[in-house]
């Protein structure tokens, strides 16, 4: 049974559990094979869970896949925003200043194994759910309005082209198996990007 508190749905431990092995079940398999060819039946093996129970948290293997996007994206992001949070790499409680270096730590992290999904044979589905949530944080950090290129260059315009640079910026990084340090990577970032903003 699913409860709703400020239109959030509110799970059991159980619930919770049975979703986690669902996502680290999925997640294990797409290191493995592209998207398309995973099914719900591979799903439902690997996690050790019913079909039914599958069907009841998820409707099909796209809906899977959005919620398990946003459940990694969302997390980075939202930790991103909230300086104050300091898990794993901030357990000393130096968080980073740059919001942009404080995703460049969580990444490093790798909880949820996101930097495979970000290199697997389907990243691109994880690379444009990636990219739609750093823009939305870009837009929730930075004022656009005030670019310095006025009215020649429309906000969100400015907005993909940082947010786009940043992927790319951090599919580089994994493909030289991340020999620089995330504040290298950021001052390397903001040297790019801050005479835009």
């Amino acid at each position: 049974m699913k409860l709703f508190k400020n239109g959030v749905i509110i799970m059991d431990r159980r619930q919770q559990k049975t979703r986690a092995a669902i996502f680290q079940a999925f997640t294990a398999l797409l290191g493995e094979e592209s998207y398309s060819r995973i099914t719900v039946q591979e799903i439902i093996d690997r996690a050790n869970v019913g079909r039914t129970t599958f069907y009841a948290h998820f409707e099909t293997k796209d809906e899977l896949l959005k919620a398990l996007c946003e459940n990694l994206f969302c997390h980075i992001i939202a930790s991103a925003e909230d300086c104050s949070h300091t898990h794993g790499l901030y357990c000393d409680g130096s968080a980073p200043e740059s919001i942009f270096c404080h995703l460049l730590q969580h990444l490093k992290e790798n909880d949820s194994n996101v930097l495979g999904l970000l290199s697997c044979e389907s990243n691109e589905i994880f690379l444009r759910f990636f990219k739609d949530s750093l823009c939305e944080l870009i837009r929730s950090q930075f004022d656009m309005q005030k670019h310095p290129f006025g009215r020649k260059v429309p906000a969100d315009f400015l907005v993909n082209h940082i947010s786009g640079s940043f992927v790319e910026m951090v599919l580089w990084w994994i493909r030289g198996r991340m020999k620089q340090t995330p504040e290298e990577l950021d001052c390397y970032f903001r040297s790019v990007i801050e005479p835009v903003l």
